[in-house]
């Protein structure tokens, strides 16, 4: 890809996102933090192309006026996903085109997608973070700092109970798995402790995705390292026989924890194609966790910057409510606007022209103009667009286009999400135009970010565990009611009791539907959301309902994404990497 001034000469056919990547020039990351008012001695340096920064920065920085702060999210999506890291890479772009000076704030994408079904996560097209392959792989390392401190909370409560368990912990009650950072199935469930009494009582335990762990919501929610040290003190493992809780500082553990995670709290700085800084750090999956970017990086990008751009996962019902009702408590920092990214071809799906299965060609009834059908999907994103104005914040709707879109089902697209209460609603081009095609996206957000905003959470801390889920169930999700399973039932009483009752809800729900059920399209109706069991972060700072058959460990497809990934040899160059 040759420059032309700061901006790529785009090709048509627009080129694999790993042959973008790999051939954009990157600017040294001195160059883009001087740019923004960074200088060396506020960075670690990981190379030429990326750094960690400081986070004594803020305290420099406290002085100056927030920018506007926009979130993205999307409707509910295919597997394939809707472009939704895109978009907020493009629009970033977009607003980087009109002269503001903006930010980019994303998660480090975990390898169970990257190695599974969904790929990296890094954008796509002429709409990427770069170094992609930096990105997406390792990184700085704070996925993997996570896992280890993670994997040593593991390892000390197996060894308390084999050394006499003072504590008195019950092995029954612990809820502590261990982690890995890779999509594996088989791990889900174990049995630990085999082959002897010099190795461990036998018990059975499992592995979460490392994504997934509670030490990952808390370095996303921590405002600094003393916040981050009483967090992983506060975190419960399980409770005695008489139903105290038994934490990580119980354990006398919290402090080496903290000192594995001191450097994967700074935020790692990179850059978009067009240059323009983004601030990567936290993790993703929001049907399990909380699934947002940093404070941290927020704060700091806040100051920083005209426009801070972050992005919530998957759609408004899961990473979007997380946002508002957890980070924005926790962080006292609220949007200015939400950007809603919708896709024709999903919402013809949800108005039941087929599945979208990946890997294989769109269903003709998906591929072709098919105005019946989007019409009867739009369904799914005006509950969207509701559910992000039940917070009060103007919503602009981006219609994510692609080849086989038309005039006419873009033209309805956009009169109907103004009608269902978008600010605006605008078709966006950035994946084969860069910030170019996300201009007017760009406008329209600065428009709104001026609109007056009522923000509000959707319950009060206050309110018991039961009502608190049962709002988030009926007001987002559509249900008619809450059916706690047994084992959920006795959760509400322990956390009642032991004074968790007033920590907001994380709600772990699949992401392919509003409901509980994944195979239930468009905007399901006449159903009870049964949540079979509840979990304690209290670390992290939530509670966290399991709804319907929800997994924590996610599994590899029949034909892995890892399977196009090698290395040139000759050059050293990655292949085959989304």
């Amino acid at each position: 890809m040759r420059e032309t001034g700061r901006y790529p000469e785009f090709k048509l056919p627009v080129p694999s996102d790993l042959e973008i990547a790999q051939d954009a020039t990157c600017d040294p990351i001195l160059s883009v933090a001087e740019r923004v008012g960074l200088n060396e001695s506020d960075l670690d340096l990981y190379g030429r192309y990326k750094a960690k920064i400081h986070l004594d920065v803020r305290d420099r920085l406290k002085g100056r006026p927030h920018g506007k702060y926009i979130d993205v999210t999307a409707i509910t999506p295919t597997p394939l996903g809707e472009g939704k890291t895109t978009t907020t890479v493009g629009l970033s772009q977009g607003l980087g085109r009109l002269g503001k000076k903006v930010f980019t704030c994303i998660r480090q994408p975990s390898m169970g997608p990257t190695f599974g079904i969904k790929g990296g996560a890094a954008g796509g097209g002429y709409s990427q973070v770069i170094p992609m392959e930096d990105f997406n792989l390792h990184l700085t390392g704070d996925i993997h700092a996570v896992s280890a401190a993670h994997n040593l909370l593991s390892a000390a409560i197996d060894n308390h109970v084999y050394h006499g368990n003072a504590l008195g912990l019950d092995p029954f009650s612990v809820t502590w798995p261990r982690v890995l950072d890779l999509n594996d199935r088989a791990l889900r469930r174990i049995v630990a402790g085999l082959g002897g009494k010099e190795n461990g009582a036998p018990h059975e335990s499992g592995f979460d995705i490392a994504v997934a762990s509670e030490v990952m919501a808390v370095l996303a929610l921590a405002t600094d390292l003393r916040d981050l040290r009483a967090r992983l003190g506060r975190i419960v493992v399980g409770t005695t026989k008489d139903s105290r809780p038994v934490t990580a500082e119980d354990l006398k553990v919290a402090g080496a924890m903290t000192v594995l995670l001191k450097d994967a709290l700074m935020p790692t700085l990179l850059q978009t194609l067009e240059h323009t800084p983004a601030l990567v750090h936290a993790g993703p999956f929001a049907n399990i966790a909380h699934g947002n970017s940093s404070i941290i990086a927020d704060q700091i990008a806040l100051r920083l910057g005209d426009f801070v751009v972050t992005e919530s996962g998957f759609g408004a019902d899961i990473g979007m409510e997380k946002f508002m009702d957890i980070k924005c408590r926790a962080s006292g920092l609220t949007p200015d606007c939400v950007v809603l990214v919708a896709t024709i071809r999903a919402l013809k799906m949800h108005g039941g022209a087929g599945n979208v299965v990946a890997g294989k060609p769109l269903p003709k009834e998906i591929a072709e103009e098919n105005l019946a059908a989007l019409e009867k999907g739009f369904a799914n994103l005006a509950a969207h667009i509701r559910i992000a104005r039940l917070f009060g914040v103007p919503v602009v709707v981006a219609v994510n286009r692609f080849a086989a879109d038309t005039d006419k089902e873009v033209a309805f697209l956009e009169k109907a999400a103004k009608d269902a209460g978008a600010y605006r609603a605008v078709m966006t081009d950035h994946w084969a135009k860069g910030g170019a095609g996300a201009v007017d996206l760009a406008k329209a957000v600065l428009e709104a970010c001026e609109q007056k905003k009522e923000f509000r959470f959707l319950y009060d801390l206050d309110l018991p565990i039961r009502d608190k889920i049962e709002i988030i169930a009926t007001k987002v999700y559509g249900a008619d009611g809450v059916d706690f399973l047994p084992a959920a039932d006795k959760k509400v009483k322990l956390y009642t009791q032991l004074g968790y009752g007033r920590l907001p809800i994380c709600m772990a729900k699949t992401h392919l539907s509003l409901s509980h059920e994944p195979s239930w399209k468009g905007v399901p109706k006449n159903f009870r959301l049964p949540i079979r069991d509840i979990r304690a972060s209290v670390g992290a700072g939530f509670l966290y309902p399991l709804c319907g058959d929800m997994r924590t460990m996610p599994g590899l497809p029949s034909r892995p994404a890892f399977e196009a990934v090698d290395l040139d040899i000759e050059t050293g160059r990655v292949r085959g990497l989304f």
